[in-house]
């Protein structure tokens, strides 16, 4: 295979489709629990249940779906076809998700339970082509490295329009009828989303091409736990997301009640958290050409875990402008490792094939995307339980005992999901340095021959 250049029109295209995807894990990491409970009405108890039943859907549809994707190539290549022909029906399910009929609280909770599965498998069968795209438009890794700091940049774009542009634009339109207000509005992004996965598929190119997978599921199952380095990464997932919902989902929360702030306030908070995380993509990109990114990986979400923790000691209720300086402080760190992460996976597709002789990238795929909606399902759980754990009422004045709990829940319950994250990356051994080695050759992770992967240590920066 050769090494190809993405001009920039490509990487902004690239970077569109992650944007329509963050339309849903932007809306399901920052303001679908806020949404549930203080506009929709369902209880926090009920919302945790809501999540962790719908997550088990993830179990068969995500590996299903990176299964197809192994087995079908068409005439527009293996992964572009479905962001064109699922792009509509993608957009009509957010938009019925964050609709609110009017019926009872039961018939509400049926709703809601009916939506939520109707925009998760949508959300599957665009997202599994989206992320093993990367795997197929270039063999060099700094070009995905870069590919990546687009992606994860217009995904940020899409986190600020959900979390800024539509609260205000809900308060706007819906005037007293935030319900509406939130429909219309998560409408408009609908439709954006359904444009710009159309945008993705035009303005991209399948130029590395594999054989087309052929192995039974249980086979390709087999060898990809075979794969050490993408068995950390699933941890690294799951754990990392788990903290990034957590902190996420009750930012609102801590806007309002925990700093006593209005609308303006809690749309400007999670402003703050964005613009970090924008500004983090920049950063690492750069820091990247300079420095070994898996050490930038792990360093960082270590060092999230201390910052969250002397955020919480620090920052007492009220105390707007320290609390402001340390979200945008910890948002900022977080997310210097993430397009180091989406980048990793296609190079432990590669690793995985040089191991067991066998190229599963599909299922690969598939299951690192179940264990980041696993991550949210679980994450998504804890929020609503520790909600009503903490005897959190909605849009009511909170006791000391709540007010605890929603600091906690947005600084040490995360930081140390974070800490475990950077962790699990000190295992990690794909540099680039290991990974051009192994594409020329001159190393070889099995087991039985030449030098064994867990034997070999990451390049000095």
């Amino acid at each position: 295979m050769q090494s190809n250049r993405l001009s920039v029109l490509e990487k902004i295209g690239f970077g569109a489709g992650d944007m329509a995807v963050n339309v849903v894990i932007s809306s399901m990491m920052l303001i679908i629990s806020f949404f549930y409970t203080d506009i929709y009405g369902l209880k926090p108890a009920d919302m945790a249940l809501l999540f962790l039943v719908v997550r088990l859907i993830d179990a068969v549809t995500d590996p299903l779906m990176g299964t197809i994707t192994d087995r079908y190539t068409t005439r527009w290549g293996r992964y572009r076809p479905y962001f064109l022909f699922l792009a509509v029906p993608f957009g009509i399910s957010v938009f019925l998700t964050f609709s609110t009929p009017d019926l009872d609280y039961n018939g509400k909770l049926v709703w809601a339970y009916a939506t939520y599965i109707l925009v998760t498998i949508m959300f599957t069968t665009v997202t599994i082509p989206y992320i093993s795209i990367i795997g197929v438009l270039t063999d060099d890794p700094k070009e995905r490295l870069s590919a990546n700091g687009y992606r994860l940049f217009f995904a940020k774009i899409a986190a600020f329009l959900v979390t800024i542009v539509v609260p205000m634009l809900a308060t706007s339109w819906g005037e007293d009828r935030l319900a509406l207000g939130y429909q219309v509005s998560m409408g408009l992004m609908a439709a954006l989303a359904s444009a710009l996965f159309i945008f993705c598929f035009f303005t991209t190119t399948e130029r590395v091409h594999y054989q087309p997978e052929r192995t039974p599921l249980l086979a390709q199952a087999r060898t990809l736990l075979r794969n050490d380095q993408w068995l950390i990464l699933t941890g690294v997932c799951l754990v990392g997301t788990i903290g990034y919902v957590v902190r996420g989902s009750v930012a609102a929360y801590y806007a309002k009640y925990y700093l006593g702030g209005d609308a303006q306030t809690l749309s400007l908070f999670l402003a703050t958290g964005v613009v970090a995380a924008i500004l983090a993509m920049v950063a690492s990109t750069w820091i990247t050409k300079r420095y070994c990114k898996v050490k930038l990986f792990s360093r960082s979400q270590l060092l999230v875990g201390a910052i969250s923790l002397a955020m919480y000691f620090a920052v007492g209720p009220g105390d707007l402008v320290l609390a402001f300086v340390f979200y945008f402080v910890l948002s900022f760190v977080v997310d210097l490792h993430a397009p180091i992460f989406w980048s990793a996976i296609a190079e432990a597709v590669d690793y995985g094939e040089a191991k067991t002789g066998k190229r599963v990238s599909g299922l690969a795929f598939g299951g690192i995307s179940f264990f980041q909606k696993a991550g949210m399902g679980v994450a998504g759980a804890m929020v609503g339980s520790l909600l009503a754990l903490f005897d959190y009422v909605p849009d009511q004045p909170q006791s000391d005992f709540s007010l605890m709990g929603i600091a906690l829940m947005l600084t040490i319950i995360p930081g140390f999901f974070h800490f475990l994250m950077g962790l699990l990356m000190r295992k990690y051994v794909i540099t680039n340095d290991y990974y051009q080695r192994l594409k020329r050759g001159e190393i070889s992770p099995r087991g039985d021959s030449e030098v064994s992967a867990t034997e070999l240590k990451p390049s000095a920066p």
